[in-house]
């Protein structure tokens, strides 16, 4: 379901019973991507990159992340606040990105979050012309502060926890030290995770 005044998927359960959350990552791809990909896969959970598009190269591991279930939104070619730019130029930033994702991967991107999750309204119309959902996220993990306690990611998750939840996590170090015990943590509530649907 989208909501134009504020942009966020809202995840359904496909059997209508069980609680999911959707895990999501910014930022990348980073040199962290692999490890991330290891433990996702080691947990058998999906997620939702959003990519700076000038960071992506035909040699980083794209091919395994989609391979492995995994799927690519955009957010900007270099994570400008959008909402400082005219609709022409947030227009052409993303059309820019979209297109150089495209290009390397092979796979159309649905799916867009604003840099900083700034957005106006020639932003969800710039998304809107290039056929992209803009998501947002219900719980952020806090983990760009908390390189010096990762453990504090896990709480600020975990007692935030609800039906339908984007987390809002990033591709750094600290996020991969706890991303395994994360992940037990809200299956231990309950929780499976799903991609997005609309």
């Amino acid at each position: 379901m989208y909501d134009s005044t504020h942009p966020q998927i809202v995840t359904l359960n496909q059997d209508g019973s069980n609680k999911s959350v959707v895990l999501s990552f910014d930022d990348g791809p980073s040199k962290v991507l692999p490890q991330i990909l290891d433990i996702l896969k080691q947990e058998a959970v999906p997620a939702l990159f959003f990519w700076q598009s000038r960071l992506l190269y035909p040699a980083r591991p794209w091919q395994r992340l989609l391979d492995e279930g995994h799927v690519v939104g955009t957010h900007s070619m270099k994570h400008r606040n959008l909402v400082q730019l005219s609709y022409e130029e947030q227009y052409l930033d993303l059309k820019n990105s979209v297109t150089h994702i495209e290009s390397i991967t092979g796979t159309r991107v649905n799916y867009f979050r604003p840099p900083y999750g700034r957005f106006d309204s020639n932003t969800l119309k710039a998304a809107k012309a290039l056929g992209l959902t803009t998501v947002l996220w219900r719980i952020a993990s806090m983990d760009w502060e908390l390189k010096d306690n990762p453990d504090q990611i896990i709480r600020y998750v975990a007692e935030n926890l609800e039906d339908g939840a984007i987390i809002l996590l990033h591709e750094l170090e600290q996020t991969v030290a706890i991303l395994p015990q994360l992940i037990q943590a809200i299956k231990k509530q309950g929780y499976s995770f799903s991609l997005l649907h609309e």
